[in-house]
This record gives C-alpha cells, structure tokens and sequence, in this order.
C-alpha cells in the first residue's frame, strides 16, 4: 500500500502560482496581501490538503499557542459563563485555552511565571484575587506582567491590567431598591474575609446607607464566605435576632439560597417575613424559587473583554495597565416585596 506523501508549502505555491514567501504569509500575516492573492492561496489549502504544521509554527514564532485561564474553583456556577465568553473571545485564533483550578492544585511563587519561561503560555487570565506577592513579584521581574489580565478579581497594591464588576454600585442598588420598598432594617451578608469583592461590595453598602440615612446594629453585618452554607448560617443568626431585619442583601446568589432555604425550614417566608436581593444572577436565580431579585453581572461580557484586552497585550508593548469596570443591572423578581406591616 502506497502512502501517500503529505503536501508542504512548495505544492500550495505551485498551485496557486504564487511563491512560497507569498505562502507564509498568507498564513501569518495575511492582512498584507490582497484579497485575490489571498484567495488563491486558500484555494490552493484546499486543493492540495496542506494542513499547518501547528507546534513548528509556534516554534518558529517563539510562542506557545496557549493561554492559561486560573479558576479558584470550577465547581461553583459562577465562572460557567465567563468561561463560555473567555472560549468566544479566543474562537478566532489558534490559541487554546488551558484552565486550571487553584483551590485543588494551589500553585507555587515561582510556577506561573515558569509557565511563561518555559514557553508553556503566552499570556494569562486570572480569575483568582489570592494569588501571593511572591508570585506577581517574580513575574513583573521577569517582564512577563504585561501578559497577565485579572478577570473579576484583582490584588489590592498590584499594578495588573483588570477586568471587573462595579461591586460597590451594584451594592448601591440593592440597598436603595429594598430602600424604595420602604425597607428601613436591612441587613448584608458579605463575602470572606480578605477578598476584594467583600470589600467593594461592604464598601457601596455602606456608602448607600450613609446616603439614606438608615445606619444598622453591627450585628447586622455577617460574614460569608459566597457559599450555600454561609448563607444557612446566616438565616440561624438573623431568626435569634430581636428585632430582625426585614430585608438582607447578600453578596452572593449562593449565599441567598443558602439563607432563603433555611429560613423557609423555620416558617419565615421570602418575601412575606423577609426580603432577599442577591448578587451575579447565575443561570438558577431565575429558576429559584421564589426568583431571586440580584445584580446582574454580564458574565460572558467579562469573559470576552478579558480575552480582548489579552490580545492587545500579547501583540504590543504600548499597551498601559488600567481598569475596565462593566456595568452591572438590577433584575427585579418574587424575592422582594415591601416589609411586613
């Protein structure tokens, strides 16, 4: 059985007629040729079954052909859709998008910038605001900072370029929504200790009801950890409470489901006894019953920003660090209602 010999960039030029300069750059710069030139050459792709040698291109090139999405933890909902836009905003490159969960392999100071070193990536989008001064500083070090986007999280004192939320608004507008309800007790359920959506979010609750002049017992602020269970524990600390709130802002849709499911347990109904406003509306909020009154975060906007900014960053060295804050939305549903009488 003959095998038959695999087509190289010398049959494609012959078949288009052009040279196989012209080839090459048909295939990596092709906005330098005309429109029929580049025709041809595609043509003639076709016609012969020439297929890229990927990993000599990358070689040549001095690049990888990867980028590397860091996720503290693929299980939770949330990082569906900022995933799905991060795998559109990289649909038309030949770059593929490795993931990698933090929380169940934490990485080590001197491994992320390796990655880069050793050519494994070429740029990086981090959803994950824990990473250590040890590891940023060896990578502004090696001069690979340019090539690394925090995506909804971010290190406070660390000059990254960074996509994210306007938590403190969203904030904002969940207290002055439950405030318009006729809400005067509202109690907040924050994020974990140290992160900086917990503070951007304790942040524009603060200020709002600083604005309204609604000022709350300390005990009215609860910590959470963006989880299910943080929300359980919080529904047990309000039904002790004497008076309770008649509303709670939680700073998570996790976190509200985890407090509405318990606080059902114990006869207090959402939104009869007390409403309940999220924040991200991931896909269940909706579904939730009752549906979950949130801020809306355009996940899948985010995830494709942040594939676009990399881009930028990964084709020029002009490109300055700065902020991109995405506007985020009220939706309003069954979880709120006006207080009780």
């Amino acid at each position: 059985m003959k095998i038959r010999k695999s087509a190289t960039v010398t049959d494609v030029a012959r078949a288009a007629n052009v040279s196989t300069a012209t080839v090459s750059r048909a295939l990596s710069k092709p906005e330098m040729l005309s429109k029929d030139t580049r025709d041809a050459v595609i043509a003639a792709i076709r016609a012969t079954g020439y297929q890229v040698n990927q990993a000599a291109r990358n070689l040549r090139m001095q690049r990888a052909g990867a980028i590397l999405v860091l996720v503290p933890n693929l299980g939770k909902p949330f990082y569906s859709e900022i995933l799905a836009g991060i795998n559109e905003g990289f649909a038309d490159t030949d770059y593929s998008v490795l993931i990698s969960d933090t929380e169940s392999r934490p990485k080590a100071d001197t491994e992320l910038v390796g990655n880069f070193l050793n050519g494994r990536v070429d740029g990086v989008l981090t959803l994950d605001g824990n990473l250590s001064s040890g590891t940023l500083d060896n990578c502004q070090a090696a001069g690979v900072s340019q090539r690394i986007v925090f995506v909804c999280e971010w290190v406070e004192g660390e000059f990254f370029h960074s996509i994210r939320s306007d938590n403190s608004g969203g904030a904002r507008m969940a207290i002055q929504h439950l405030y318009e309800l006729g809400h005067r007790r509202i109690a907040h359920v924050t994020g974990p200790k140290g992160n900086v959506l917990t503070k951007s979010r304790r942040e524009g609750v603060q200020a709002e009801r600083n604005r309204l002049g609604i000022p709350a017992p300390p005990e009215w602020i609860i910590r959470g950890d963006f989880s299910l269970g943080s929300g359980e524990i919080a529904a047990e600390k309000i039904l002790a409470m004497d008076p309770r709130p008649t509303a709670v802002f939680c700073a998570a849709d996790m976190v509200a489901f985890g407090l509405i499911a318990r606080l059902h347990k114990s006869g207090v109904v959402v939104p009869r006894d007390i409403s309940v406003v999220g924040f991200d509306d991931i896909e269940m909020s909706g579904s939730f019953v009752p549906g979950l009154t949130t801020i809306r975060q355009d996940r899948r906007k985010i995830g494709r920003l942040a594939a676009e900014r990399l881009r930028q960053r990964l084709n020029s060295t002009e490109i300055d660090n700065a902020i991109d804050l995405v506007e985020v939305e009220l939706i309003a549903r069954e979880s709120t209602a006006a207080p009780p009488a």
